[in-house]
């Protein structure tokens, strides 16, 4: 790929704290000075400094519209009143007790408001943790121990969690199936040895960067209950993002489990497991022999994350901050698709909800609406070999003032408005156009 030199220079230039910090973080951080694999970029991401509404800014004053909003967990945006008011209004009264308090009890409570089916809530550190135990619960139910997945649905880096294919990773109990295949999935589910099945809310990665059928996803409940098999949905992207019900409130179905995060902490570290109360019975003390389980988390429920939690379920029960967020993303998908069509580079805009994943490659048919990626073969949208192409985007557009997540993945918030999107998309069309001339990008045949 042949790049700007001037280009990169000039980046580096206007960045130099970022630089030097990059630089630091590189003697403790193994994975190229970044703390999570989709912020590592060459040169480098800029360090932040503070953030607020939409907008962050990096050490050396560089401003950004953020659509990374902590990795899908800040719907209402960045330092909402509320959420700043009831956690420092907690932090004078104590951040972790180590004991029982009511605010954990009064997030649970909305929680059971806003997701259906969640007749006994479990809180923990985050959404990994809390697929963790879904396993384990499903193990002790049903007496089985072999997990069934969709390809690329992503719940975690846990072992039997983590994709198959990285190295150190334990999958001996561990089998992997393309989704929207019903017949697959059955003649897997027939075994009745899987003691659960894992779906993503929306599909593979980030609530549906690869979609997921609806249709097949509503013929799961009845399938795995008829092998016997717990479904547990991941809703940690989708949960409270998609609709106040989450994603399986949209599309009509009712998983025995479902796991949460992200948007349930208002922006703090947080994750919950819901579902039947039959299912927790193993927590119980004095239950059955021989089906207890341990539950540990020196932060479950702490209260500074339960006082943020309980700030943001209130303002997500309402259902407004997701229409606004989605509205704005509605808004990207549109336009930014008229530049694609005008820039002649084959691609396309495409989700629902208030995540917009771009898709840079040939284009088999044209979709009755944008919500539907433009391609037969769904492999494609996550195809590695264009990583590099969005990588070099994400640069372009941090130059230009746009923040996003790998290059290709745009996250709104409630808070978006017309002018953030006006600057988004002549920031877009710009980077393609110099992506063209640089040669990183090349336009349509």
């Amino acid at each position: 790929m042949r790049v700007n030199n001037k280009f990169d220079q000039i980046y580096r230039e206007e960045r130099p704290q970022s630089a030097a910090w990059h630089k630091r973080a590189q003697k403790v951080f193994a994975s190229n000075g970044a703390t999570h694999f989709a912020r590592i970029l060459d040169p480098y991401r800029p360090y932040i400094a503070h953030a607020d509404g939409v907008k962050k800014w990096d050490l050396d004053g560089n401003e950004y519209i953020d659509y990374v909003l902590g990795h899908g967990a800040l719907l209402l945006g960045h330092n909402h009143r509320d959420v700043v008011e009831a956690v420092q209004e907690q932090v004078a009264k104590g951040v972790l007790y180590g004991e029982n308090h009511t605010l954990e009890v009064e997030w649970a409570d909305l929680v059971q408001e806003m997701v259906p089916g969640a007749e006994r809530v479990l809180f923990f550190p985050c959404g990994n943790e809390a697929n963790m135990m879904a396993v384990r619960l499903a193990r002790v139910f049903t007496g089985r121990t072999k997990i069934l997945r969709f390809e690329k649905h992503y719940h975690g880096w846990s072992d039997e969690l983590a994709s198959p294919a990285e190295s150190g990773v334990n999958h001996d109990h561990v089998v992997v199936i393309p989704q929207n295949d019903p017949k697959r999935l059955e003649e897997e589910l027939a075994k009745e040895e899987y003691a659960v099945l894992f779906t993503e809310g929306g599909g593979a990665f980030l609530g549906g960067r690869t979609p997921i059928d609806p249709d097949f996803v509503r013929q799961i409940p009845d399938l795995a209950r008829k092998h016997g098999t717990l479904w547990v949905l991941d809703e940690v992207v989708t949960g409270f993002r998609a609709a106040p019900g989450g994603w399986q409130s949209v599309i009509g179905v009712k998983p025995d489990l479902t796991s949460l995060g992200k948007c349930i902490g208002g922006g703090l570290s947080a994750g919950a497991l819901v579902g039947r109360p039959e299912l927790f019975e193993p927590l119980r003390p004095g239950g059955v022999p021989g089906w207890q389980v341990m539950h540990g988390g020196t932060w479950n429920a702490n209260p500074l994350t339960a006082a943020a939690g309980i700030a943001a379920c209130r303002l997500l029960k309402t259902g407004e901050p997701q229409q606004k967020a989605a509205d704005a993303a509605a808004t990207l998908r549109r336009e930014g698709n008229k530049i694609l069509k005008d820039q002649g580079v084959s691609g396309a805009f495409y989700g629902k909800s208030s995540i917009a994943y771009l898709y840079l490659g040939p284009v088999d048919f044209e979709p009755a609406d944008d919500t539907m990626p433009p391609v037969k073969d769904l492999a494609r949208l996550t195809d590695p070999n264009m990583q590099p192409v969005f990588n070099r985007l994400l640069l372009h557009l941090l130059q230009r003032g746009v923040a996003n997540l790998i290059g290709s993945v745009f996250i709104f918030s409630a808070l978006h408005k017309e002018e953030d999107l006006n600057k988004t998309l002549r920031a877009f069309n710009e980077s393609l156009r110099a992506m063209k001339e640089e040669g990183s990008l090349k336009a349509a045949d």
